[in-house]
């Protein structure tokens, strides 16, 4: 008599039996690069671990996802509990997942990054200092630096995670509106040239420039003049949201 065969399980019976401890776990983590620029230089929020692995080194702003929690809303949690921060422009970055990247344990790490208008961080004496040691887009790991101009010991990979965000941020800033997330809602050109000449690392020529983008059709004059200034009002204008 010919073996009966078994009948095929159900999804709701496969998922029943399915043993997850076969396989094992790694940690996921999300790390978040708070931005602004500020005095011509790009600047970080860092906090100092107190705790071990890498115990009064630098890192940034991060934690550990949960189980019930999205890569987004776990973002967006560290940016408001461990950076003091509201919601800005808020994007994820890249996956770092090296096996040894974290002494602790198996842990991949989701970093994002955050642009903030300087006029909007209440504390800008929290912030380091970038130390891009390379031009252009060749990339590289970028340091930080106290407001002594020491360099501030980095944990982990935030080194390679700092590097990819200014690389980031010079690859997206000709086709993008990166520059106006950095910004006020209301702006001089001078302003945006400062913007984009310090996420560049060096200077534009002020006339090319400002014909370029008055001919780009992203900002808009708001037929205002900056107020309270020691020389003549230069004229303010607007992002155009598309």
């Amino acid at each position: 008599m010919a073996a009966q065969r078994k009948k095929p399980l159900s999804e709701q019976e496969f998922l029943a039996r399915y043993d997850a401890s076969q396989f094992p776990h790694p940690s996921v983590a999300v790390d978040v690069a708070v931005v602004t620029a500020y005095d011509g230089e790009l600047y970080a929020h860092l906090v100092a671990r107190d705790e071990h692995p890498h115990k009064g080194r630098w890192a940034l702003p991060g934690g550990f996802v949960g189980m019930e929690e999205s890569l987004d809303d776990a973002a967006t949690r560290v940016l408001t509990q461990k950076g003091g921060l509201p919601r800005f422009y808020l994007e994820q970055l890249y996956t770092f997942g090296a096996p040894k990247r974290d002494p602790r344990t198996r842990v991949i790490a989701v970093t994002y990054y955050a642009l903030v208008p300087a006029s909007r961080i209440p504390d800008l004496d929290r912030l380091m200092r970038l130390d891009v040691p390379w031009e252009g887009e060749r990339g590289g790991v970028v340091g930080a630096l106290d407001a002594d101009d020491r360099p501030c010991r980095l944990a982990f990979d935030h080194a390679d995670m700092l590097g990819l965000v200014v690389q980031r941020l010079r690859g997206k800033l000709d086709y993008t509106d990166v520059a106006y997330e950095l910004l006020p809602p209301a702006f001089t050109l001078r302003d945006l040239q400062e913007v984009h000449e310090t996420i560049l690392g060096r200077a534009l020529n002020k006339d090319s420039f400002r014909r370029r983008m008055l001919q780009s059709g992203r900002i808009q004059a708001t037929g205002k003049q900056e107020a309270h200034v020691g020389h003549r009002p230069a004229a303010l204008y607007k992002r155009t949201r598309t």
